[in-house]
């Protein structure tokens, strides 16, 4: 029991706002007078120069001196009053720093906000990584100029999409949310892919992905949790459409030969019989340690099934290959979106309804996520279905599971008769939360375990 933890029941709210976002490297301006060319970016751009240079000299400072402690290891972050300042270095000598401003009154878990948040910067550059490449491979190309020209025209729209309030435990994950599904439509969806890999040969990688959730990646694990981030925050939210219901759809079907065709571009193209029609698609960047690979986004969605298609940028794609796409692919997703609908509606009446736990689940190995707390998670929206003094105990305990290497397990007992208990086995975390006022320790145990044996039968977790 952590009576530290259970207190958080009487914290006031806190909501922080970006002050300041900029990126810098120390090499570039050395000599007195020549500060100003060490900031490669400063948000916001209205900023008097004098104090941009002051700012960033501080945070140089700062690194620099908690470097004479910890060589290897130089600061993350640093609490003022009123501000807390992160620090990362992504590439040699290339700093981004964010700095935001927090009221925070009484005790909050300091070492889970850093958390947090360390891990909201971090997700800036790997998304700008992932549309960009690295900063270094701009300087190759083009220097400084280019470099700047990349990181305005990246973080000006970018840091608008930051939603500082909402972010939580499952940012620090940044996992990957998969659909459950049985073997037998498993191997159709691997089937599907390999016949459109073959057919179009240019496609060098692909992700199935269905109700945002993912199915099968060719990408390497840490270039799909990124491209999974855009996917479900960015792009699938601004074509959301209403769910097809069969004959009564709202869009036109097509059919080719007996098949209905309800297949789209949602990058690229956005109507195929437009004379007029612009087959430019976004690019990515992945690899990027290893092989670097520049790459076109082709994302094509059908009902509830989208699929995206990664082929080298060097590939001129034009009217006849997406047309050759949108017709070997539009009416088998059709078919197989429907198939997978059908087979997700059996096995949920086999195993009948949700369960009234509430749990986060995630596994380091595989990034495998999943939440019954979140209603609907988005880049702007984290609809929690708990209150949020309870997701403050959830990163309480995960901050302890960070501290020690071993397996473990915290129950804590919140002022509102909740129960919130951690687990901690194997590269697995799992957090629970009951609402049983007058259970007691052995009995929350019991219904932990109930939970694992349904929800996670062949997963061991610490007895």
């Amino acid at each position: 029991f952590s009576p530290r933890m259970a207190t958080g029941m009487q914290e006031k709210q806190y909501t922080p706002s970006l002050l300041n976002f900029f990126i810098y490297n120390p090499k570039f301006g050395p000599r007195e007078g020549e500060e100003e060319k060490k900031i490669l970016f400063y948000h916001p751009s209205d900023v008097e120069k004098n104090e941009k240079i002051r700012n960033v000299g501080l945070c140089e400072a700062i690194v620099q001196f908690t470097r004479t402690f910890c060589p290897s290891k130089p600061a993350k972050s640093l609490h003022t009053q009123k501000n807390r300042q992160f620090f990362f270095e992504p590439e040699e000598n290339f700093w981004i720093v964010m700095v935001l401003c927090m009221f925070i009154l009484n005790y909050i878990c300091a070492e889970f906000i850093d958390t947090v948040y360390g891990a909201v910067l971090q997700q800036c550059y790997s998304m700008y990584k992932l549309f960009n490449g690295t900063f270094a491979r701009a300087m190759e190309a083009g220097g400084v100029e280019l470099l700047t020209q990349k990181l305005e025209k990246f973080f000006y729209r970018y840091l608008q999409t930051l939603h500082l309030q909402s972010c939580d435990l499952l940012d620090v994950f940044g996992g990957i949310s998969f659909f459950p599904l049985d073997k037998m439509t498993y191997l159709k969806i691997q089937s599907f892919v390999n016949r459109v890999e073959e057919s179009l040969s240019l496609i060098k990688y692909t992700a199935f992905l269905y109700n945002d959730q993912l199915i099968w990646s060719g990408l390497e694990q840490d270039d799909m949790r990124i491209l999974y981030k855009y996917l479900t925050t960015s792009l699938f939210p601004r074509h959301s459409e209403p769910e097809l219901a069969g004959r009564d759809s709202p869009l036109r079907p097509e059919v080719a030969g007996n098949l209905l065709h309800y297949g789209r571009f949602l990058t690229g193209p956005s109507n195929l019989k437009d004379p007029e029609a612009k087959f430019r698609f976004p690019k990515i960047f992945v690899n990027t340690d290893d092989s670097y690979e520049e790459l076109h986004l082709i994302v094509y969605k059908a009902m509830s099934a989208a699929v995206c298609f990664m082929i080298s940028a060097s590939e001129e794609l034009g009217r006849e290959f997406c047309e050759q796409l949108d017709g070997l692919v539009g009416p088998q997703l059709t078919l197989l979106a429907s198939d997978i609908c059908e087979q997700y509606n059996i096995n949920r009446r086999v195993s009948g309804s949700e369960p009234q736990f509430k749990f986060i689940y995630f596994n380091h190995m595989n990034l495998a996520e999943k939440s019954t707390i979140h209603m609907r998670k988005t880049a702007s929206v984290s609809l929690t279905s708990v209150h949020p003094d309870l997701m403050k105990i959830l990163g309480d305990i995960h901050a302890d599971f960070v501290r020690v290497d071993e397996d473990e397990e915290i129950i804590v007992k919140a002022m509102t008769d909740y129960w919130v208990v951690g687990k901690k086995s194997d590269q697995r975390e799992l957090y629970v939360i009951l609402n049983q006022k007058n259970a007691n320790l052995i009995e929350v145990n019991e219904e932990v375990k109930r939970l694992c044996a349904t929800q996670f039968n062949n997963i061991f977790f610490l007895d």
